[in-house]
Parts: structure tokens; sequence; C-alpha cells
């Protein structure tokens, strides 16, 4: 069987996490926290990185941040995660829903401006697959309106656009390091922080209120309650898996472009021949090789394929299913202007097996399968 995902593993994860459980500080904030922190900051360029325990809490944090009140809105596509409004639910505002572009299926940056309102207090773009959102716009439209950007970069990191990491383009970004993402620590993601001013604000969050960090820096000689907050800081054990990964991050990097680029070169006749459509890079986009997926001509195409796929012993799965078709997303959130992609393209789009060290046989086998699925 050819699994649709295998999380990273490098060989050194439990050289480090035996290191972690031996220094007798597992609980967070020790050495493999720090060394990860840093290497994100030095990776990135961003003022400050904060470990976290997922990209969820990360998006939770950000709001916080941005001081998000109940019956405020903020804008972001439907076809993204339930994370990426569930931190905005959580604080009592909207999410408003905006159509996506079907090259990319990014946000539409062209239809962001007329869903503004008086109420609108942010924009989280998400960079979907590692490809970038049309930043330069969004920036602009931010800043005419006075909005903070979360970038929802679950999936970018190591991906770029126009030379700069995203994450590190809005106020904050917000990364992934789940068991299904190019690093994992299991589960964890990490803050980035542009304005130095509110990394402060954002340690004591995170520390429930606390301003431990500063006592662990020697800043203070006891720490106390000092500001609501919760606890968004992960184990030491995960980030000294992480931390294995992180070290090599180039070699994983490069592993799965060639993965991506083979599958890319030998399907580009399928797409040729109008039977899919492959993902589009744009100009200035530097993406990390975060997913391969096709677009098949319907919904019913693509169930047919999984099947068949299955049957062949392939795990290939579909992705989102927009949030403004679901429960929550009806009773939360609000869809503003015409779904004309959202949907349709959702409906369209199958993942392939995509992972670090994929064997190249298996990845013909996934391509071979393709074709004789359309002969």
């Amino acid at each position: 069987m050819i699994n649709f995902n295998v999380p990273p593993y490098i060989g050194n994860e439990l050289e480090f996490i035996k290191e972690a459980i031996n220094s007798h500080k597992i609980c967070g904030d020790g050495e493999y926290t720090k060394k990860c922190s840093e290497w994100l900051e030095k990776k990135t360029g961003t003022t400050k990185a904060l470990l976290t325990t997922s990209c969820t809490h990360a998006t939770e944090l950000a709001a916080l941040l941005c001081d998000i009140q109940p019956g405020d809105e903020v804008i972001m596509p439907a076809y993204t995660f339930v994370s990426t409004a569930d931190a905005f639910v959580l604080r009592g505002a909207t999410p408003v829903f905006v159509d996506i572009r079907p090259d990319t299926m990014n946000m539409d940056e062209k239809l962001i401006e007329e869903a503004i309102t008086k109420r609108t207090r942010a924009i989280v773009p998400v960079h979907y697959a590692g490809v970038a959102c049309e930043m330069d716009t969004i920036m602009q439209i931010a800043e005419k309106y006075r909005l903070a950007v979360i970038e929802d970069a679950a999936q970018g990191v190591m991906s770029s656009y126009k030379g700069c990491a995203l994450g590190t383009i809005g106020d904050y970004g917000c990364y992934s390091f789940h068991e299904t993402k190019n690093y994992s620590m299991g589960e964890g993601g990490a803050l980035l922080i542009k304005n130095g001013d509110m990394a402060e604000k954002a340690e004591i969050i995170r520390e429930k209120g606390t301003n431990r960090s500063k006592f662990f820096r020697g800043q203070i000689d006891k720490y106390t309650w000092v500001d609501a907050g919760s606890s968004y800081l992960p184990s030491e054990l995960n980030a000294a898996y992480l931390w294995a990964q992180l070290i090599q991050a180039d070699e994983i990097n490069q592993n799965r472009i060639a993965s991506w680029n083979r599958y890319y070169e030998l399907l580009k006749p399928l797409e040729d021949r109008g039977r899919i459509v492959l993902a589009t890079i744009p100009e200035g986009c530097t993406h990390n090789a975060h997913m391969f997926y096709v677009k098949v001509k319907d919904i019913s195409e693509r169930t047919q394929l999984i099947s068949f796929m299955k049957n062949n012993e392939i795990g290939c799965v579909f992705h989102y299913v927009p949030l403004h078709t679901a429960p929550a997303g009806l009773r939360f959130g609000r869809f503003h202007g015409v779904d004309r992609y959202t949907t349709t393209e959702s409906e369209r789009l199958l993942r392939l097996p995509l992972y670090y060290n994929l064997k190249e046989d298996d990845q013909l086998k996934v391509i071979e399968n393709l074709y004789k699925f359309y002969r």
C-alpha cells in the first residue's frame, strides 16, 4: 500500500528526545524550544518566533494579540481548515468568507475590499499548498483600512513571496508542525511576530498570563500572574523531535521538491490532453512542495478515481469541505459575494501521495495508475 502521508522522520529524533528527558526539563521552553525558535527567527527573518502547541493555538494567540472582540469581522477564504475560523469565532467575531482564485486555490485578493465593513478588523490570507497569496495587494488594502493581517501559513514553512518568507509579511504568521506537514513535532505550531513590541505580551498570553518567560531569562526574580492568558507552550519532547528535522530542513525540502517536480513533469502530458489540471505557481512565489494535487472533471470523476486508486493500493484524498457550507460555518460566518469557484474547484481537487523520502518506484506507480484510469 502506498500511503497518502508518512510523517517525516530523520533519525536523530529519539536521541534528542532522550537528551531532553535526561535534562529533567520536559515541560517546554527548554533548550530544544529555544533552538527551534531561534532557527525560525534566523531562517525567516521574523522579529520573534514562539513555538505553540498547534497552528490552531498560534492563530488563537494572534487573535488575542489583535484584540479581536465580539461583533468584529475577519475576512478569510472558506476553502481552509476549520482552525482558521475557529480562532476568531472563539473571540465572538464573524468570519466573512470570500471566493478563491481557481489557479492557486487562494483567497481572491480582488474580492477583499468589497467585503470590508465598519466592523472588519483583520484579513487572514491562507497560503494553500505552500503557495503564497497575492500579498502586495492584501497588504495595501490592510494599510488603507488599518486592518491587521494574520497569515495562515500552516502549509508554508520554507515557502516565500518575492523573497519574503511566508508568515513574515503580515503582522503575524502562523505555522503548523502537525504530522501531515513538511516538518513535524506530532502536534505543534509557531507564531511569527513582526512587531517586537508585541513579543512580551505574546509570551505572557502563551504562558497562562504569567511573566514566566522573563523569569527563566533571569530578568525578574520571581514570576506572577500579570494578564489573561492560556497554555500554548508545547512540550520539550515535541520540540526535540522537531529540532531533528529543522537542522536538515533543506534536505527535506529538496527531497520533496524533487518528488513534486517528477509528478509535474510526468503528468503534464495528461494535462495537455485536457484530462486533468495541474497546480499553478505564480511568478515571485517559491513553494515548498507541501502537496501535489490534480483537478479532475467533477466530484463524480474524483470519487471514481479515489476508488480506482484505492483498489490499486494507493492512498489519495480530497481536501477541505468549504467552511461556509458546514453547519458551524452557516451558524458563525457568512459568505460575501458569489461562490463562483470555492465549491466547484474544491470538488475537483485530489491530492496525491507526497512525503519525505517517497520512493521513486512508488511515485511512478501512482503516475502509471493515473494514466490507466484515463485510458
